[in-house]
């Protein structure tokens, strides 16, 4: 069962989705470039579903000043902060979580990347990283 969930970071509410499920390993999904969290076509809400299916529950999240989310879009490379809100709002939302993988095409990807020291993940699913600009640079 999808449910719609609410979170903070830095004063602003962000909107996430939580695919409930039984399991114990977890899958954060990070929308890339300005999607909102349904993602490209809504393939990203397919693949939550298809996931929570398999027993694994899924979060996705809006991150600010995209979709449902309060706040100013600052890209990308701003978006550690949402990030890390995310992953402690999905194991407050889940606490049987063991494992957390996270999963991020493009611009998502290289957030991941460029967060991962940061994070409580235990695995990343990076499709086509986004790596044009050098880390750091707005």
């Amino acid at each position: 069962m999808r449910r719609f969930l609410c979170f903070s970071c830095d004063g602003d509410h962000l909107a996430a989705t939580l695919d409930e499920s039984h399991g114990t390993t977890g899958l954060l999904i990070v929308s890339g470039g300005n999607e909102i969290s349904s993602g490209g076509h809504a393939n990203q809400a397919r693949l939550a579903a298809w996931a929570a299916g398999k027993g694994h529950p899924v979060f996705r999240y809006d991150r600010p000043g995209i979709g449902d989310s309060a706040g100013t879009n600052r890209g990308y490379l701003e978006g550690g902060p949402a990030l890390r809100a995310a992953v402690t709002a999905f194991r407050d939302a889940c606490p049987s979580l063991d494992r957390i993988v996270a999963f991020g095409n493009c611009d998502a990807a290289a957030l991941l990347i460029h967060s991962a020291g940061d994070l409580d993940i235990d695995a990343l699913l990076l499709a086509n990283p986004w790596l044009i600009e050098p880390f750091g640079t707005p």
